[in-house]
């Protein structure tokens, strides 16, 4: 059973695009959405019963109080109840060792909760030519990544480089505990991060895989790889 956190939209309503069920539910997992209620003891029974947990993208950006800096005149909405839902979560992940497929926003607070730091605007802040925010259609693959030899997500694209889809306007800035990057844009942005430890699964990547996955092999490799390690297998 796969947790996938929810966004809040307006009008007080938990939600999240289908894709995220269906690509999970592709690769052989069974998905059950995470409400935005950050109570420990709620998220703590809530753990005990998923073999593990995709944190989704948002909308919205990561408080920077996390991470010790002043919002920038740039950054966007921040839901309080996403963030500490999130940062609760991935305390919970990290004791019981679970699988951990981190995507967009979710690689973002992955970071964030491993001490880590984030660039709140990209444009602004590092002034890059490659635009990371590429607008509809949102699974058009819009720039390349070069990934790192030897490691999982080599084995998972089958090469050194790939083309994903791209929507974000932050990115890490410094990597947090046992978080390596995989994968970086032509720019020098970081495009992944995996866990180097033998004992789990995580993996984040700043694209949207799930966006992709009907006709993406490298999308559908992703998952598959999250719901083995999910199974124990």
């Amino acid at each position: 059973m796969i947790g996938i956190t929810c966004r809040l939209g307006e009008k007080d309503v938990f939600y999240l695009r289908r894709f995220y069920a269906e690509a999970v539910e592709y690769a052989g997992g069974v998905p059950v959405y995470i409400p935005l209620i950050p109570d420990r003891g709620y998220l703590d029974s809530l753990c005990g019963r998923l073999d593990g947990v995709l944190l989704s993208g948002s909308d919205s950006d990561l408080d920077p109080v996390y991470y010790g800096e002043e919002p920038h005149p740039k950054l966007g909405s921040v839901i309080p109840e996403r963030d500490e839902t999130d940062l609760l979560l991935l305390e919970m992940i990290e004791e019981r060792k679970l699988p951990l497929l981190a995507i967009c926003f979710g690689m973002q607070s992955l970071n964030v909760a491993r001490g880590g730091k984030l660039i709140q605007d990209i444009e602004s802040q590092v002034g890059t030519p490659l635009k990371h925010d590429q607008g509809e259609p949102f699974d058009r693959h819009s720039h390349a990544i070069r990934i790192e030899k030897g490691t999982l997500l080599e084995e998972l694209a089958g090469e050194l480089t790939a083309r994903v889809n791209s929507s974000h306007h932050q990115a890490l800035k410094d990597p947090g505990s046992n978080l390596q990057p995989a994968a970086w844009a032509s720019d020098g942005i970081i495009e992944a991060v995996i866990d180097p430890r033998q004992d789990r699964f995580v993996l984040g990547v700043q694209w949207h895989p799930e966006i992709a996955w009907e006709r993406d092999v490298f999308s559908q490799a992703i998952f598959r790889k999250f719901i083995e390690a999910a199974s124990g297998e």
